[in-house]
């Protein structure tokens, strides 16, 4: 009974979407995609290109229709396959890459398009909603004036203006100057934040997700197949392209015989794969611990366990922040990469020997057609 009744208090989801479906020409782009978003909290839609991110969102937005599923914010039926809230009337706002600011209205007209009452109280709303974003000063200025970052603000104010519950975003930051971006990004967030809103923002930029998501919906083909907050997307990968997604990884391949499979590395526990089945070990390059000699302490020591395995040097580059290095390795000749902080340069043909970062090695079964 005590835990029928807090349930029942607790609040439903900003933003709900259930088994949403869309297909075009035949082909499904969206399939059977849910998500729940709360007020306040900030979810990136992240996956490449024609993964069906951009298409979720227009369904969301009321511009495109889904051919199954629901969409409910506060806990509402906005849209079925039958029943339709007009877009105007859903209170969520949009910001995409294309500002779409109009050019012969002056910063102040184009953040009170669209707002009704008096025009002095659009004014007094679109000055105050500038002056929160910095920009109060080009309020009688037109669009062509400002800067790509200070456009970007006005669009966002103007998103703002009509207090929306939700706001949509579709790669609205790829068009700024790498300087500008991550200054930007944050204020957005903190201000889209502190209005409540329930965020979903679509980008195909692992980074971007990483630093501005609460949580990380990975789709591919159309579906879902990771999400959770950054920290467990990254160090729990649901499968091989889940983690390749995010960083360059390093794969080794080998056959399980009693839930075991050996690698020059050692042995790794292959649990659920039966007998005779190829698996392959990812992990990263930053896993991967470079030693001078078999039983020595090299540039990057770190958590290591099993067998180390001896490679070659045959490429090492400076990367700013840190050193990839490039190794074929004696076992089989494969080039496996590890990357070093600071500067760390050996030369080519050097022997070195690898160890590997266990914790951080993920076994799964070996991809089809590879």
């Amino acid at each position: 009974m005590h835990e029928a009744r807090v349930s029942a208090q607790t609040p439903p989801p900003r933003l709900e979407i259930r088994n949403l479906v869309r297909r075009f020409g035949g082909q499904t782009v969206v399939d059977d995609v849910s998500l729940q978003i709360a007020p306040g909290q900030v979810t990136c839609l992240l996956g490449p290109s024609g993964c069906g991110k951009s298409t979720t969102l227009r369904m969301i937005a009321g511009v495109d229709m889904q051919d199954s599923g629901t969409i409910h914010v506060d806990g509402k039926l906005i849209c079925d396959t039958v029943f339709r809230v007009p877009p105007e009337r859903r209170a969520i706002g949009l910001m995409f890459q294309d500002f779409a600011l109009f050019p012969h209205l002056s910063v102040g007209e184009n953040v009170a398009f669209g707002l009704k009452g008096s025009g002095g109280s659009k004014r007094e709303t679109a000055q105050r909603l500038l002056d929160r974003v910095g920009l109060a000063h080009y309020i009688d200025h037109f669009p062509h004036h400002l800067s790509g970052g200070e456009q970007q603000r006005v669009a966002l104010a103007r998103a703002l203006a009509p207090r929306p519950k939700i706001m949509l975003m579709d790669e609205p930051f790829s068009g700024l100057d790498n300087r500008l971006r991550d200054g930007i990004r944050d204020e957005t967030l903190d201000l889209l934040k502190e209005k409540g809103a329930a965020v979903l923002l679509v980008t195909h930029e692992p980074e971007e997700a990483m630093r501005m998501a609460d949580e990380i919906a990975l789709m591919r083909d159309g579906r879902i197949v990771q999400q959770g907050a950054p920290y467990n997307i990254y160090n729990a990968p649901a499968d091989r392209g889940a983690m390749a997604f995010f960083s360059d990884i390093n794969i080794l391949r080998g056959t399980v015989r009693g839930a075991l499979t050996n690698t020059p590395f050692g042995v790794f526990l292959a649990p659920g794969v039966a007998d005779g089945n190829e698996v392959e070990i990812v992990f990263r390059p930053q896993h991967v611990s470079i030693d001078f000699d078999r039983g020595g302490k090299g540039p990057n020591p770190t958590v290591v366990a099993g067998t180390p395995a001896r490679g070659t040097v045959q490429r090492a580059r400076f990367m700013g922040s840190e050193s990839l290095v490039e190794f074929r390795m004696d076992f089989d000749g494969s080039v496996l990469k590890a990357t070093v902080p600071n500067v760390f340069l050996p030369k080519v043909g050097t022997p070195m020997w690898l160890s590997l970062r266990r914790d951080r090695c993920f076994v799964f079964p070996a991809a089809q057609g590879v």
